[in-house]
């Protein structure tokens, strides 16, 4: 069965899911199983696969996710948010899964990922190697899969995802040739402030003095979670104690470079990628597969580029979420929040904070508001 924001999304873009001819998305429940002091646990880990419409085993490239800042807004993570990036894999012959560890989203379990219940005396790295257990299962249960490649994978991750890759690799599951970390790191809370810098600068220096596979770092200049300064240090560390990585300092993007892996970013960071893989052998296809999915997309009026680049991350999205749109172009939105009232107004104020002109709401949760 689908989805309802598959089904939402293929109602936006003008055809079923079938009808993505290049493409195959499909979610996935897996049970993953983990082991502490007291036994193992046998937990749900929601996913989304994007591959390739063939009959063919593809390597298999994993996705790992962020985490917010605001602890509450965990349970907003869904698999979903990262559809964009798992499509531009997907692209490249991958079968592409994204999945949200313990206790994101719809997943089961207990949250694993806990830094000390101080700022000052954070720790990160157990708080790496419980993440990178979440990553270790789904690419054990995806390569269970009958097309998947298990000899060829790589792991990309943004923010505590790319953390979670580097820990990845440090203490790879067999099959994992490369990994590539976007923005990586922990304990952002706020902008320009991270908690205890000099022990996730260790944790980095740590996974290091074990991880040989190739790395590929992307931090951008104006990353607000983690600065150009903090990112070289992180470098610094994990290449001193041994690891292998090669950095690169991307330019500004839009207000937060932290946002650079994502749609909007994606003509950007798909070059860094590309290179990368080619290096590393693991170019799969000459050319990227066209993406229908979006290629026949149906937006509100009036949007240009980035609107419709940021509607389709609106129907991605989670929570009550509201989408609002001036007459010269301009947009806003929110998801996640309490209520339908709420979305609307955070995004009617969004909307209206480039633009002297109205804002009207187009699109509340998955319905269009009434006499539209």
């Amino acid at each position: 069965m689908k989805s309802p924001c598959i089904l939402l999304l293929a109602l936006f873009l003008g055809a079923p899911p079938a009808a993505a001819s290049e493409l195959i998305e499909e979610p996935l429940t897996l049970h993953a199983t983990f082991q502490d002091l007291f036994g193992s646990e046998t937990v749900t880990l929601d996913a989304l696969v994007v591959r390739p419409n063939d009959e063919r085993r593809h390597p298999l490239a994993i996705i790992n996710h962020g985490t917010p800042r605001d602890s509450a807004e965990r349970k907003n993570v869904f698999p979903s948010g990262m559809r964009g990036q798992a499509r531009e894999f997907a692209r490249r012959g991958w079968t592409a899964v994204t999945f949200t560890r313990r206790a994101f989203g719809a997943s089961g379990g207990s949250y694993a990922e806990g830094s000390g219940v101080s700022c000052s005396s954070a720790v990160y790295e157990p708080a790496g190697r419980a993440a990178a257990e979440d990553a270790r299962e789904v690419i054990r249960l995806m390569t269970e899969k009958p097309y998947v490649d298990g000899t060829k994978i790589i792991s990309v991750g943004r923010s505590t995802g790319g953390f979670t890759t580097v820990a990845l690799a440090a203490d790879p599951p067999p099959g994992l040739v490369a990994a590539i970390n976007f923005a990586g790191g922990r304990g952002s809370v706020r902008p320009d402030e991270v908690c205890n810098d000099s022990a996730l600068v260790g944790a980095f220096g740590t996974f290091g003095e074990t991880a040989r596979i190739p790395t590929l770092w992307v931090y951008s200049e104006n990353d607000h979670y983690f600065g150009p300064t903090l990112a070289r240090r992180f470098y610094q560390a994990f290449t001193e104690a041994g690891g292998r990585a090669e950095f690169i300092a991307a330019p500004p993007f839009e207000a937060d470079g932290h946002t650079l892996f994502s749609r909007a970013g994606a003509p950007i960071w798909t070059a860094y990628v590309d290179t990368f893989l080619e290096k590393q052998q693991l170019k799969l296809l000459g050319q990227p597969l066209p993406d229908e999915w979006t290629a026949d997309a149906r937006y509100p009026d009036g949007l240009g580029e980035r609107g419709r680049i940021a509607f389709l991350d609106f129907l991605d999205a989670h929570g009550h979420k509201a989408f609002a749109l001036s007459a010269d172009g301009h947009f806003g939105w929110r998801a996640g929040v309490k209520d339908t009232q709420a979305a609307t107004n955070q995004a009617t104020e969004r909307c209206r904070r480039n633009t002297a002109q109205p804002c009207r709401v187009v699109m509340i949760d998955e319905e269009a508001p009434p006499g539209q």
